[in-house]
């Protein structure tokens, strides 16, 4: 039986822990032949490598840098040439409320969150093969209004905004062997997909920093389904919009939240 990855390139940024590494795991156990990951922490990124396997390549990257952006595609290019899944999953999380949100703190989120998304995105175009998909890690803080969140829930709404105009953008680059032309002209197969998925409370060191089983147990209360989630509950989920069994999904959100937002 054909896995839905067979033979495919991915690159995930934030792949050395938490929802990037378990779905580097899954990309791999789907058929992936190569994935490359991010990390900051050299130490970190070379026991993920070792987790995930040979098919697997550790870049030390800081996405909030352009040129360590550059830096990953060059590498991506000289290895493989092109890639079909591009996961933007590096992402950070720090709370302030209104009156205590510094300029350092306002920087450093939305230079990782939403800068590293856009120039990662943008960079890696040219290596995109026709019909590929671009998954982006958004979060259900962007519509909940949570305390203390306004400036992380702002940048995973941003990211929600960003699928919605790439997904427009690709429409029309949509292109034949002879050049741009209009998307019903065009062979559909071959337009790039753009998806956002949105977790809820997941059991990721992000989220578990420093709570204590009694927040954990009050956050458990709130999600109808009793418990918090799994890292490779989420994977499952970015597998299938990375494949072809997502094929008529474009500038969707994903919540994955147990119906913590549902109800």
């Amino acid at each position: 039986m054909t896995k839905r990855l067979e033979g495919k390139v991915a690159v995930i940024t934030g792949g050395s822990s938490g929802i990037g590494l378990a779905t580097a795991k899954r990309f791999v156990a789907d058929g992936v032949t190569t994935v490359f990951i991010t990390g900051r922490r050299q130490d970190q990124l070379d026991k993920a490598v070792a987790e995930i396997g040979g098919n697997a390549i550790g870049v030390q990257a800081d996405v909030s840098k352009v040129e360590d952006i550059k830096k990953l595609f060059l590498t991506v290019k000289k290895t493989t040439g092109s890639i079909d899944i591009l996961f933007c999953n590096a992402g950070i999380g720090e709370n302030a409320v209104l009156g205590e949100i510094s300029e350092d703190l306002f920087d450093r989120i939305f230079s990782i969150n939403v800068k590293g998304i856009i120039f990662t995105v943008q960079e890696f175009i040219p290596l995109l093969s026709k019909g590929g998909s671009i998954i982006l890690t958004s979060s259900i803080t962007s519509g909940k209004g949570l305390r203390a969140n306004s400036v992380y829930a702002a940048t995973k709404a941003a990211i929600r905004s960003l699928a919605r105009t790439w997904t427009a953008e690709f429409k029309a680059r949509a292109t034949t062997d002879h050049g741009e032309v209009p998307l019903g002209e065009a062979d559909h197969d071959k337009v790039i997909r753009v998806n956002v998925v949105s977790p809820g409370p997941i059991e990721t060191p992000m989220l578990l920093n420093g709570l204590s089983t009694e927040i954990r147990n009050v956050i458990k209360s709130h999600v109808p389904l009793g418990r918090l989630a799994q890292p490779s509950e989420i994977s499952s989920i970015v597998s299938f919009l990375a494949s072809d069994e997502s094929s008529f999904i474009a500038g969707a959100d994903v919540q994955a939240d147990g119906g913590l937002t549902q109800i």
